[in-house]
């Protein structure tokens, strides 16, 4: 979906992909005919019973703690002594008092703090709201409505600072913010620039609107903040489960790992969801590998580069040496049987048939964090099209006998479903963070990373570090991220003089999450960094071993061999048979590469970050990776 997609709003088919598609693409809305009747049945029936006099919440009483409150005919407040006109222009003009009532609604209530909310929040604030009251089940005006998709679709973007919702009674503070602006006041931006609400209206060929019955309460009293961050959230998420796999990936092909943890019939006795899709995601991300699964025998591990390292001239342009130990035949014992099938060398893999848990265990980690998204998606899919403000009209409900079966005061703007589902997710994001950072650190340490050089980089000289402080970025951000997890959902805070008193605090629940994407990029990004590094390395030792085979034979193989016996030496003989074995495997092998999908991701990267030779400035690097991951570069390769 683009700018010149048409989204029309009826109250039951609003999907997170035209929420998305309004809030971050500019798409612009339409009202469906018949959710407009139902709107306006509902208005009409609140004026009608206003007419005949009932008592209603929030039209003919005050609100919260001051329900007990009828309004009457007229101001007592003009009987007071000394009454005199307010003259600093927060007045409203002079109307009924069911009419001031909404409107003061909406004017204390915008009392929020902080930095405002980007753009992308408020439009999608925006749009919830007005899907939310397509249903009928509000009383406010069909001409409040369209007001208010205007305002929408010309691009007037209230000012709404971040806190201030306690995620009950709805988000009431961030809300009022976007309606005062209806009514001309508040701030706004309109085409980039910071304005006052009557000035944007102004601007935009747009007139204040004057509320009536019930309508301040239908534009504020609802879950739109928290569901709109949450949406958002759960969208920019979506890219970095997928983002996260292909991470894994790479860095799985870089270690030359094993792929027998990701096979289908393993995960069908384990099937939950999210583990099953991720495992399958990461095969075909790594399909075509020559890498995973590579016998041990044929991997060398880096060794410092020297003068004498390479012959032939193709070869002395590498920055790198490389070499294995051989295992004589009298510590092969207990172990024939892995020598009946591996040639007796050491290099740079492990010979363990299991790779470390933050590469084997990706599908049950991953998945697990794929689950709790699924989970939010479906809680938030459902909140979407619902009612969330109060009291309920239902103006269809002709048995009724007296109001309070037409008009019900219930609880829907309690937004403990959507906190709930965010602390879910909340608690997830680290652990995707964190077995990212897990990988990043096998990567540059030369203990774990399968005989890579320490901090991917060859160090001749001692001077440089290499990707070295990369992982402590990494492992600030993940330490970070598991401080701010903490679910906020858990602790209430009673409001409105004990008449609200337990709230869901769902909206700093999803303002949380939603600021908590930007850190779990963070890391992926650096994983992705690190990895491409650290695959160019491997697959440039395994072709230069390759080549060296091709080229030199057995002899020259066997001068990479650290421990090879001399002629006059025992096993010379069987050292040499098994040496001519290696470089047959070797020279018989296809060029050395990662799967299709990671090549694909790596190419991206390296048309934008080129391989680290030395050390350099690696600020820039840092800044493009962490780009790509927010611009979604690396979408079409995950």
């Amino acid at each position: 979906m683009g700018t010149t997609d048409i989204i029309v709003l009826d109250g039951n088919s609003l999907s997170r992909a035209q929420l998305v598609a309004v809030a971050r693409c500019g798409s612009k809305v339409s009202l469906a005919p018949a959710g407009l009747e139902r709107v306006q049945r509902a208005a009409d029936f609140l004026a009608e019973k206003v007419s005949c006099g009932e008592p209603t919440y929030g039209v003919t009483t005050g609100f919260g703690s001051n329900a007990d409150k009828l309004l009457g005919a007229h101001r007592v407040r003009d009987e007071l002594p000394g009454a005199a006109p307010i003259k600093d222009g927060s007045q409203m003009p002079e109307g009924t008092l069911l009419e001031e009532l909404q409107h003061n609604l909406i004017i204390t209530h915008a009392v929020c703090v902080g930095k405002p909310f980007a753009e992308d929040v408020v439009r999608a604030m925006l749009l919830i709201r007005i899907n939310t009251l397509m249903r009928g089940h509000s009383g406010i005006r069909v001409s409040t409505l369209e007001a208010l998709a205007a305002m929408l679709n010309a691009g007037v973007v209230p000012v709404v600072p971040e806190k201030g919702s306690v995620g009950a009674s709805g988000d009431l503070a961030p809300l009022s913010h976007l309606a005062i602006v209806l009514l001309g006041g508040g701030e706004a931006f309109y085409q980039g620039e910071r304005v006052s609400g009557a000035e944007a209206l102004a601007r935009a060929g747009l007139t204040p609107v004057r509320l009536s019955f019930k309508e301040g309460l239908a534009l504020n009293n609802g879950t739109a903040q928290m569901l709109a961050t949450g949406v958002l959230a759960l969208d920019t998420l979506e890219q970095l489960l997928d983002t996260a796999d292909l991470a894994a990936s790479m860095t799985l092909d870089a270690f030359a790992g094993r792929s027998g943890a990701l096979r289908p019939e393993v995960h069908a006795l384990r099937p939950h969801p999210g583990q099953v899709e991720t495992a399958a995601h990461v095969r075909e991300l790594l399909a075509g590998s020559t890498l995973v699964d590579i016998p041990y025998h044929l991997v060398p591990r880096f060794k410092s580069w020297s003068a004498e390292a390479w012959n032939e001239p193709d070869d002395q342009a590498l920055s790198f040496d490389i070499g294995w130990d051989w295992v004589p035949a009298n510590q092969r014992h207990g172990r024939e049987a892995f020598y009946s099938r591996f040639l007796p060398f050491k290099g740079g893999k492990k010979h363990q048939p299991q790779d470390a848990y933050s590469l084997r265990c990706m599908p049950q980690v991953h998945g697990a964090v794929r689950d709790a998204w699924a989970q939010a998606c479906r809680v938030f899919d459902i909140e979407l099209n619902s009612v969330t403000d109060n009291p309920l009209i239902f103006p269809d409900n002709e048995d009724a006998q007296f109001i309070e079966e037409q008009v019900i005061s219930a609880g829907h703007f309690h937004g403990m479903p959507l906190a709930l589902a965010m602390s879910y997710v909340k608690a997830a994001i680290p652990v995707l963070a964190s077995i990212s950072e897990r990988r990043l650190n096998k990567l540059v340490d030369s203990a774990t990373n399968d005989g890579l050089p320490a901090f991917l980089t060859g160090n001749e000289d001692g001077t440089d570090s290499g990707f070295m402080i990369v992982q402590y970025t990494a492992a600030a951000l993940v330490n970070d991220l598991a401080t701010r997890a903490h679910p906020a959902s858990v602790y209430s805070v009673p409001t409105s003089a004990n008449a609200e008193d337990h709230v869901s605090m769902g909206a700093n629940e999803a303002r949380h999450v939603l600021e908590m994407t930007e850190d779990l990029g963070h890391v992926l990004a650096l994983e992705l960094y690190t990895a491409a590094q650290a695959l160019d390395y491997r697959q440039a030792m395994l072709n230069a071993a390759r080549r060296l085979a091709s080229r030199g034979g057995w002899q020259a193989l066997a001068g990479k061999i650290s421990n090879a016996p001399r002629e006059d030496q025992p096993h010379y003989a069987q050292f040499v048979a098994e040496v001519q074995q290696l470089a047959a495997a070797l020279a018989n092998a296809g060029d050395f590469h990662a799967g299709a999908s990671v090549r694909d991701a790596h190419a991206v990267l390296r048309q934008h970050i080129g391989f680290m030779h030395r050390d350099r400035a690696m600020d820039g690097d840092v800044r493009t990776v962490c780009a790509l991951v927010q611009q979604g570069a690396f979408r079409s390769a995950a």
